[in-house]
């Protein structure tokens, strides 16, 4: 219940945010107008990610861009949702592995370089995607770590296709705490108005503005401040800036990528690992006795001095204890 009220907490504090912006954007609709083009104009580009090779796979909905690295197993990396993620939280964990593992790390279409079309984004569309880069890119069974919503669409497609799943990893995820998957009807509304032209783009440069995702940053995500440093937040800002970015985090922050996870997991039968960070907000560390109660055989493991990305903040401790999981398992061979 706690987990459950901490979650419902963030969301009524992430759509007062949003509303706050939509007022704004109201107030005088011709100066936003101007304004958005100047923000998106100013925050240029991405740069090539500097780590791995890049590549591209010509998905049916949008051509995703993914870091290669390594050799051996494969290993897919899912990375979390938020203003500005991307695949770049597993560098650090990608390049300890190298040596071990045949690394994929996309970024899920809407996110980071990959492309950004005007699509609907939900639950469904990424479960889908991520099916098929594992059939299409990787080609066999994988272990796959995946973090925040995006470990629910893996366990789908464990449960659903345990041929192309060798172990599961569960970073601070969510889906326990979903009641629904579909949004109530104020996030409904929240998210009609962020797509009005001019209105919503707006609210959402207020939402990714360098104050608001340094707070993110160093609130909501890391458990040490100093982690969240001022390139760090610039690379959230140019991100989160990218033509066409904001259509997947309007979809994100309106709960239209929620999926929910609770019929799923007596269901699974691969070997799982259940990673927390102690100073974990969202959800916080309290909601890993709801998936282990669900999930039977799973090993939890908590990191201290982290919070809702223990693999970006002690990627070391947190390849040793993966090392440790899948030995355990034998699910490295």
């Amino acid at each position: 219940m706690a987990a459950e009220n901490a979650e419902e907490m963030l969301r009524r504090k992430r759509r007062k945010r949003l509303l706050q912006g939509l007022l704004i954007g109201a107030a005088a609709v011709g100066v936003p107008a101007i304004a958005n083009a100047v923000i998106r104009k100013r925050a240029g580009k991405l740069q090539p990610a500097r780590w791995g090779r890049t590549q591209r796979y010509a998905w049916s909905e949008g051509e995703v861009s993914f870091q290669r690295m390594g050799s051996g197993p494969p290993l897919l990396l899912l990375h979390s949702f938020g203003p500005g993620h991307s695949g770049e939280e597993w560098r650090d964990v990608a390049q300890l592995l190298e040596d071990r593992f045949r690394i994929f790390v996309p970024d899920l279409l809407g996110w980071g370089r990959s492309e950004k079309p005007a699509i609907t984004y939900d639950g469904e569309l990424y479960i889908q995607l991520i099916d098929d880069f594992l059939h299409d890119v990787i080609g066999q069974r994988a272990v796959i770590l995946a973090a925040g919503l995006p470990a629910a669409y893996a366990l789908q497609i464990a449960v659903d296709y345990p041929e192309r799943v060798r172990a599961l990893g569960l970073v601070v995820p969510q889906g326990l705490e979903v009641h629904s998957e579909q949004p109530d009807l104020k996030d409904a509304l929240v998210h009609r108005l962020l797509k009005v032209p001019v209105l919503g783009t707006s609210a959402l440069n207020l939402y990714t503005s360098k104050k608001s995702l340094s707070h993110h940053l160093r609130q909501e995500v890391f458990a040490s401040e100093e982690t969240a440093t001022p390139s760090l937040v610039e690379h959230h800002y140019v991100a989160s800036h990218q033509r066409g970015a904001h259509s997947a985090l309007a979809a994100y922050v309106a709960g239209y990528l929620n999926h929910n996870a609770r019929e799923l997991l007596p269901r699974l039968t691969c070997p799982s690992w259940l990673v927390w960070g102690r100073q974990a907000v969202q959800p916080p560390v309290e909601a890993a006795d709801l998936w282990l109660r669900h999930l039977h055989g799973s090993e939890l493991q908590v990191f201290e001095g982290s919070a809702t990305l223990p693999h970006a903040e002690q990627p070391r401790a947190f390849c040793r204890g993966l090392l440790n999981f899948l030995g355990d398992v034998g699910a490295s061979l």
